[in-house]
């Protein structure tokens, strides 16, 4: 009752007419910002920074929690409408989201994300004003070997399900590993891959591979195949969602925080894990295997609200641990730093008011991004019905833009063309794009978790299996690779295992 009281506090905060403005300026910012391929809401919240001086340090992190979530949709909207995913935990979204516009539904799908990030957010919030202490706590304990077992099931899970077949998927998960390698050696400072560039010595930064395999690859790929479609605009479609529509996705919405809020709690974790896997678990799940890769509405709910949630998760090791485990969080440990406030398990007692406000402010963000972009889907949509030759001229312009505001280095936008004609080859050879996506995010990350379980263990392998939660995700990777061999040998599933084919063209 302690909690449920202060969080009353929290909204008597939260709802005063100012607090509430800055909590509307947050969500339009943070949405209007992360439709711009590149520019997400970690940048967002590191160029509003130093303009918050002048404001209460509660004003301005309810700011800040808006333009997280306001960002988290934006990044969708321009994932489902023109396959170009403006933060790296909105590549999923583009897999149905995309074929669905293409289709004229792009309206449902943007719906169907807004919903989803709601439904995601409150079920999140709650959460951690329920459970945040314990979660951490809990997460706290997982070690190197746990975060490399759950890497690896990423890894299996997304290249089993992609593509016309899983040599391809592994293709695709080898390319991002290599361009994941770029730059210097974690463990022993040297170069690798960066062929004498000094540029490159710090790596190649996730948001440019992935702007670069979508949006450069997408415009390439759309412009050598222009003279063979009519170039007649896309409709638009009705606005809101049918039944059949809510009957599909009711269940992924409430499906995808359970698995987006542990996940988003563990330091080190993030949304991509999260939405990776729940995109695997809604088309394993599905009665309409078929659809998905053509436009299942069930793969663009279920992320969504895993991403949501998510967001939700990562401020449990940020408040109770001073952990951050996104860009954004990292960013608001800075703005906590600034106001002489240093997050951790003594926040909750020293800085009450402000940690229930904040709290409270993500309840009235995730229901102003509900009222404001419901409604807007169909302008959203409306993007589609513009020519394509200056659609996508407009891409290449906001995604070089994007590129070279990560790095403000020239090199960058070069960079960003080579692997844009990557993510053009792979399109022409059917290789799916998120296996490489994944890699390019998780491979660092899970080598430097090998290696530091392999030191801890004095260099034996048995130090990678050590713990009792690894060997059970090491139960599930090795059951998903195994269980095509074994659904061939059971009547009637035979059918179940063949995927779709899509064509010359492979989307990812």
């Amino acid at each position: 009752m302690d909690s449920l009281s202060l969080l009353l506090d929290g909204f008597a905060t939260a709802l005063t007419p100012m607090n509430l403005l800055w909590a509307a300026i947050g969500v339009l910012l943070g949405t209007a910002i992360g439709v711009l391929p590149g520019i997400g809401p970690a940048m967002a919240v590191a160029l509003l920074l130093p303009l918050t001086y002048g404001l209460e340090p509660t004003s301005a992190f309810i700011m800040f929690a808006g333009i997280y979530f306001g960002g988290m949709f934006g990044g969708s909207t321009t994932s489902i409408l023109l396959n170009t995913p403006g933060e790296s935990f909105s590549v999923v979204a583009a897999l149905e989201g995309n074929p669905m516009a293409r289709k004229g539904r792009g309206a449902q799908a943007l719906a169907a994300a807004a919903i989803g990030h709601f439904i995601g957010a409150i079920i999140g919030v709650t959460l951690l004003a329920l459970l945040g202490p314990t979660i951490a706590g809990l997460a706290v304990n997982i070690g190197a070997p746990d975060f490399l077992a759950i890497m690896v099931l990423a890894f299996i899970a997304v290249t089993s399900v992609m593509g016309t077949s899983r040599l391809r998927g592994f293709a695709s998960l080898l390319i991002g590993l290599t361009i994941g390698l770029i730059g210097l050696d974690q463990m022993t400072g040297q170069q690798r891959l960066t062929f004498g560039l000094l540029h490159l010595a710090d790596g190649i930064d996730v948001v440019v591979v992935a702007v670069g395999l979508f949006a450069i690859g997408e415009a390439l790929w759309v412009a050598a195949h222009l003279r063979r479609t009519s170039g007649k605009p896309i409709p638009v479609g009705r606005p809101w969602l049918g039944a059949a529509d809510v009957r599909r996705s009711w269940k992924p919405w409430l499906r995808g925080p359970l698995i987006g809020f542990p996940f988003g709690a563990i330091p080190a974790g993030g949304a991509e894990i999260p939405t990776f896997l729940s995109y695997v678990a809604e088309r394993k799940l599905s009665k309409h295997k078929d659809e998905f890769g053509n436009g299942a509405i069930e793969g663009v709910a279920g992320p969504e609200a895993t991403a949501s949630a998510s967001a939700a998760g990562t401020m449990v090791s940020m408040l109770t641990l001073g952990l951050p485990t996104t860009a954004t969080a990292a960013v608001m440990l800075a703005a906590f730093q600034q106001y002489g406030i240093q997050p951790g398990p003594l926040l909750f007692q020293k800085e009450s008011n402000l940690v229930w406000a904040l709290i409270a402010s993500m309840f009235i963000g995730s229901v102003l991004l509900l009222v404001l972009n419901l409604p807007l889907a169909p302008v959203w949509a409306k993007l589609l019905q513009i020519p394509r030759p200056y659609l996508y001229a407009g891409i290449l312009f906001f995604a070089s833009v994007g590129a070279y505001a990560v790095g403000g280095e020239p090199l960058d936008l070069v960079v960003l063309f080579v692997i844009g004609l990557i993510g053009f080859a792979m399109r022409r050879y059917g290789l799916p794009v998120l296996p490489a996506i994944i890699a390019v995010i998780l491979g660092p990350t899970s080598e430097q978790q090998m290696r530091r379980a392999l030191q801890i263990s004095d260099g034996s392998l048995s130090g990678l299996v050590n713990t009792p939660f690894s060997i059970t995700v090491y139960c599930v990777v090795a059951l998903i690779l195994v269980w095509p061999l074994l659904a061939k040998l059971l009547p009637g599933r035979k059918a179940d295992q063949e995927e779709p084919q899509e064509g010359e063209r492979v989307d990812a």
